[in-house]
Order: structure tokens, then C-alpha cells, then sequence
């Protein structure tokens, strides 16, 4: 306990920070769940659906590779640019003795001591780790996109290769959009070294701005609304009465 005494209010600051940042996470997904147009997210996944059976049904091999390599080539470049990030980190490990008492001037109520900083410097560091993985499993997946969408397929089972084809393309959008959610959080962090009360305001601009570019266009529904003929039909209801 003596230990982390000095690290209290940076850990309570960081532990809310992050449940801050889960929090609208969740209610973003739950809001999905009853409107899939309510973020650009879902829009857009909606949008791949149909992009998908576009190029599957015209067999559009053309547009298909440039789509997906326009993405794959997105996916890298925000790939390297987090190892690049991780890079610098790391170098600044060996002159945080020099930096800190610039890096700590505002620091008011946070402790100010070699550790803090070290740990402040870690968590950054497993931010970017968590972005860099998230990128690379997303081009995994494009990689893997583009050769099932081109693959031949029966008739029998055309409709199931697409929509096997369309959840891989959202399954790759998905790790990219996390690995986003990785670099929008490094901006509450970065402002952490500078103090954790700069950590928590971080948290409540960056979720503002983050909502602002999920929520979708007012004119959604006219706008969105052949996309949401891919989605799954339910089942109707029979409310006849036993006989």
C-alpha cells in the first residue's frame, strides 16, 4: 500500500477516465442495437452489406481490389504510424529525468515523483500497443475479404457466401474502428502527464467530439434507408387465436 500511496488520485483519475470512456462505449452499442442507423458505424456497415452483394452479384473484381486496397492502405498507414508513436514513447523513457519538471509545472494535486511518470509513460505505451494490434488485425481481415469476394459460388449457396463475405468486411471495419477508439483515448492520456485532473477533462471533451462524429445525419432515414433492406428480417408474429 505504501507503494501506491503516492499513485492514488492518478490511479482514481485514470480508473474513471476509463470507465467514462466504457460507459459510452456501451450505451453507443445498445443504442445500436435498437436503431442500427444511429451512428455513422452502422450506417456504413449497412453500406458494406450492400457493396458486398453489388460486387459479388456484377462480379466487379475491378472495384472490389481498389475498395479494399484503399482500406488495407488506411489500416497501414495508422499500423505504422502507432509503432511510430510506441517508438518515440519508448525514447522518452530514457529522458523523463529531464523532462519532468517541465512536464509536471502544472501538475498541481498529482504526485510528481520518477514512478508516476513511468507509469503514466506504460499505460500510453499498452494504448498504442492495443491500436497497433487492432489495425494489424484489420488488415488481416481486408487480406482475407478480398480473396473470398472474388470466389466462385454456386447457386445453391451464393446468398450464404455473402453474407459470410459481408460479416469478414465488418468484422475488419470493427478492428479498425477500435483501434480509432485507441487513438481518440490517447488524447485523455497524453494530457495525463501533464496532471490528472487534465486526464479527466480530456475524457469529457474527447466523448463529446467522439459523439459528434458517431452520431449519424439528421436526414438519416431518407438518406439510409435502401440500406436497411440488408438487414435481417423478423419473423412475423401470428397472433391468431388456437383453434
Amino acid at each position: 500500500m505504501e507503494t501506491l500511496s503516492p499513485h492514488v488520485l492518478d490511479l482514481s483519475c485514470l480508473l474513471a477516465s476509463i470507465v467514462m470512456f466504457t460507459a459510452y462505449n456501451i450505451f453507443i452499442w445498445q443504442k445500436l442495437k435498437s436503431d442500427p442507423i444511429y451512428t455513422i458505424q452502422g450506417a456504413t456497415d449497412l453500406a458494406r452489406r450492400a457493396w458486398v452483394v453489388t460486387v459479388m452479384e456484377e462480379h466487379d473484381a475491378l472495384l472490389a481490389v481498389q475498395t479494399l486496397r484503399n482500406s488495407t492502405m488506411a489500416a497501414t498507414f495508422m499500423a505504422s504510424t502507432a509503432v511510430l508513436l510506441s517508438v518515440g514513447v519508448l525514447s522518452l523513457t530514457g529522458q523523463a529525468e529531464n523532462l519532468s519538471n517541465t512536464w509536471h509545472s502544472l501538475n498541481i494535486f498529482g504526485s510528481t515523483q520518477q514512478s508516476t511518470l513511468a507509469l503514466k509513460l506504460l499505460v500510453l505505451l499498452l494504448n498504442l500497443f492495443v491500436a497497433f494490434f487492432s489495425f494489424s488485425s484489420s488488415i488481416r481481415l481486408f487480406n482475407h475479404v478480398g480473396f473470398m469476394i472474388n470466389a466462385p459460388a454456386s447457386e445453391e449457396n451464393a446468398a450464404s457466401s455473402m453474407t459470410f463475405v459481408a460479416m469478414q468486411l465488418n468484422r475488419a471495419a470493427s478492428h479498425f474502428h477500435f483501434g480509432m477508439r485507441a487513438y481518440y483515448f490517447l488524447v485523455p492520456l497524453v494530457l495525463w502527464i501533464f496532471g490528472p485532473l487534465l486526464l479527466l477533462a480530456g475524457t469529457v471533451v474527447m466523448i463529446g467530439v467522439v459523439y459528434s462524429l458517431d452520431r449519424a445525419p439528421e436526414m438519416r432515414n431518407d438518406i439510409l434507408k435502401p440500406f436497411c433492406s440488408f438487414l435481417p428480417k423478423e419473423r412475423p408474429v401470428d397472433d391468431s387465436p388456437d383453434i
